[in-house]
């Protein structure tokens, strides 16, 4: 059977779709995940794809940080943005709460982490960790947006680095067949199939391809701006939804 590879997209607060899709998987996608060689991610699809390899148990206790996590920025006044907010500090603690001490060892070369260098801006794909710190440090440096997240990059082995969604937003493997999941309308794998989409004219970012919609900039902006909880609720439910389409349509439903 061909090993596969999940990558999972940039997404900021979206996130939660992509939980969606792993709770689905992990319940009605056995033969696939058997088949699993390695995850990759960008930024809050590198936090996706470090549960799945390193802490598949603890998936719901992840979705739970999420909603709390997208509840105390939607408090602050400017989101995220607020002066005196620390959105780096709470990723910080929310990624410390999920990976089990060894998770370093798990993820060596089976997760596959996007990071962009601040100084040179080329991307760097990190699947080496020495250490629990280190890898926690590359999944904040994926996920660090400059100004949004805060001003000062991310150090990792002497350098500093930004968010991998700016120039890798969607890894794919070069061995085995990679299976791109984004909450965004496009052409990936898994992702939420808007009417007309097919239609439309799509767009090429950082080696993600997005359908030009209407629902997508509201995507977008959802990514930094998370919406209220039961919208993200549904997010998670959509997610898993597309998720068994994808396994009945390529045969992998259990």
């Amino acid at each position: 059977m061909t090993r596969v590879n999940l990558s999972f997209a940039a997404c900021g607060f979206l996130g939660v779709y992509q939980l969606g899709v792993v709770s689905a998987l992990l319940r009605h996608g056995d033969s696939l995940m058997a088949s699993l060689r390695a995850c990759a991610g960008a930024s809050a699809g590198a936090l996706v794809a470090a549960v799945v390899v390193t802490a598949p148990d603890k998936l719901e206790r992840c979705k739970e940080f999420t909603y709390r996590f997208a509840s105390n920025v939607r408090k602050q006044k400017l989101g995220a943005l607020t002066p005196g907010y620390d959105f780096m500090l709470e990723l910080r603690e929310g990624i410390e709460e999920i990976l089990p001490p060894h998770a370093h060892l798990l993820a060596s070369q089976r997760l596959h982490i996007s990071i962009t260098n601040s100084r040179t801006g080329k991307n760097s794909m990190v699947s080496s960790f020495p250490s629990r710190e280190d890898l926690i440090k590359v999944l904040l440096a994926s996920s660090f947006v400059p100004v949004y997240a805060g001003v000062k990059p991310v150090e990792f082995q002497g350098q500093k680095w930004i968010d991998g969604g700016f120039t890798d937003g969607l890894p794919v493997l070069s061995e085995g067949r990679t299976v791109t999941v984004s909450p965004f309308s496009g052409p990936q794998d898994i992702c939420p199939r808007d009417r007309t989409g097919n239609a439309r004219p799509h767009v090429r970012l950082a080696n993600m391809t997005l359908t030009l919609s209407w629902d997508n900039l509201k995507r977008l902006n959802h990514a930094l701006f998370p919406p209220p909880l039961p919208r993200m609720q549904v997010l998670h439910k959509e997610g898993a939804e597309d998720a068994v389409c994808f396994l009945r349509a390529g045969g992998w439903m259990q």
